[in-house]
């Protein structure tokens, strides 16, 4: 995969990129990253990016011609048009079904911007997904993108250690991952559940799935309105609801 961002502040992902699953990710070749500052695609002489919003209102607005530039540069010569991701607090929301999806993607943009927005043609002629980490207003668009790219790099084949890993995070089932225990089995007296203790792989399984959908009911439960669920999940769920 290529990751491309574009961002005023390219200093940013220095660290973030050197870190050590991004950073192996990029030396076993799976992923390469590239950063540029938009700026260096301006046409004005000062190197100006933004301007006042026609109408009048607070703030400063980002220009389109850098914006576009920037995005031919990086594509001339390809054949398949990328992803174009605006970072935007009016976007979709991120879930994890959008990291998976954007996980089978050769090719990502990131569009980072800064002050009050974007010119709107930005937005209907460049850019393929707005995307937003949550509700709320961050000073810019950097933070949630790289919160974006590693949760996509994560996804890639060869990336985690454990290619197990990845399937059974929080979100990936569309449940909260079960909780989790290691040694001692007892620990001042909090003791490991007896299940995982027992060696017997069905009832691991069985304990996993039980407690899993018990998170969910427990922390998300918005997220088991529209799930379908087994005849058992019905039955666990049923019981959680009496124990409440």
């Amino acid at each position: 995969m290529k990751v491309d961002v574009l961002t005023l502040f390219p200093e940013m992902f220095a660290g973030v990129f050197g870190h050590p699953i991004l950073k192996k990710a990029e030396d076993r070749q799976i992923v390469t990253y590239h950063v540029h500052n938009f700026r260096d695609f301006s046409n004005d002489k000062h190197q100006k990016v933004d301007d006042y919003p026609y109408g009048g209102g607070a703030g400063m607005v980002l220009t389109p011609q850098p914006l576009f530039d920037a995005v031919a540069h990086i594509t001339e010569g390809t054949k398949q048009r990328p992803r174009i991701i605006l970072m935007c607090p009016q976007g979709e929301k991120y879930t994890q079904k959008k990291a998976e999806e954007l996980s089978k993607e050769e090719h990502l943009i990131f569009i980072c911007g800064h002050y009050e927005g974007y010119d709107e043609r930005i937005r209907e002629y460049l850019v393929t997904d707005e995307i937003s980490i949550g509700d709320y207003v961050l000073t810019g668009g950097e933070l949630a993108s790289m919160v974006i790219i590693d949760s996509v790099v994560r996804l890639l084949p060869g990336v985690l250690g454990n290619q197990e890993s990845a399937p059974c995070d929080s979100h990936s089932s569309g449940l909260l991952e079960h909780p989790h225990y290691t040694r001692p089995a007892d620990f001042n007296g909090m003791k490991v559940p007896q299940a995982l203790l027992s060696g017997n792989h069905k009832l691991i399984e069985e304990w996993r799935a039980k407690e899993s959908l018990r998170r969910t009911f427990e922390r998300r439960p918005d997220l088991l309105e529209n799930r379908p669920l087994s005849s058992q999940e019905k039955k666990w769920l049923e019981e959680f609801k009496n124990q409440v």
